[in-house]
């Protein structure tokens, strides 16, 4: 895998990524609905590909998207709000990349502005047995299937899903760098952000030691 490189992932998973996680795209799910609502919404992302599945959304046409490294925050302005969503803040695969973004989204930020991370939870006995792997789904046509191998001291996970049907086999690699709540809180804190809440959903669904997944938010201080 020595070309995988920050596009790798969405270049080939932008053509099937709607179908494979319903009702997961950032794109749809937030950038559209706030920039309907007046929001002025800009976007960071390292695939042209992907952009350009975006670009065909209704809507997507009209939101400036740079092509760039998001550790690097290559926009001018402050921001309200900055957020990174589904799992994508751990495609930064070293925690020097995750540290300079937070620092980098700090800077970016107005004062009492906000940094939204939403990843999931690293489960322990997946990571303690080394390797997984789960059916995503079986039909009478095709199988997805999820191929994980975890790194314990980098703290990666190399994992490919399988998606076979009759037509043949499509394979999309990606690699991550996951961290535990605890540690993006302190990245948070060496950047100058403070902790203001964590949720298991965006609906406020407690966070629990049992939750999956998290959003955590964090504050620029007004001072």
């Amino acid at each position: 895998m020595d070309q995988y490189g920050p596009a790798t992932y969405g270049d080939r998973v932008a053509d099937v990524y709607d179908d494979w996680y319903p009702g997961m795209d950032p794109t749809a799910e937030c950038a559209l609905p706030l920039a309907a609502a007046g929001v002025d919404v800009q976007g960071i992302d390292a695939s042209p590909v992907i952009v350009e599945q975006m670009r065909a959304k209704p809507g997507g046409d009209v939101i400036p998207v740079t092509i760039g490294d998001m550790a690097e925050v290559p926009v001018d302005g402050e921001f309200s709000l900055v957020y990174v969503v589904f799992n994508t803040f751990f495609m930064l695969t070293s925690q020097e990349a995750q540290e300079r973004c937070f620092r980098n989204v700090a800077a970016h930020l107005a004062p009492g502005g906000r940094f939204l991370v939403r990843t999931f939870v690293p489960d322990t006995s997946r990571i303690e047995r080394g390797e997984h792997l789960s059916v995503r789904s079986a039909g009478l046509d095709a199988v997805h299937l999820d191929a994980s191998v975890y790194n314990v001291l980098a703290q990666r996970v190399d994992a490919t899903q399988i998606h076979i049907t009759a037509s043949g086999i499509r394979l999309v690699y990606t690699r991550l760098r996951y961290a535990y709540p605890p540690e993006l809180d302190q990245m948070a804190r060496q950047a100058g952000l403070e902790f203001e809440s964590r949720w298991e959903t965006f609906a406020r669904d407690p966070y629990t030691d049992d939750s999956p997944f998290h959003v955590s938010v964090y504050r620029r201080p007004l001072t």
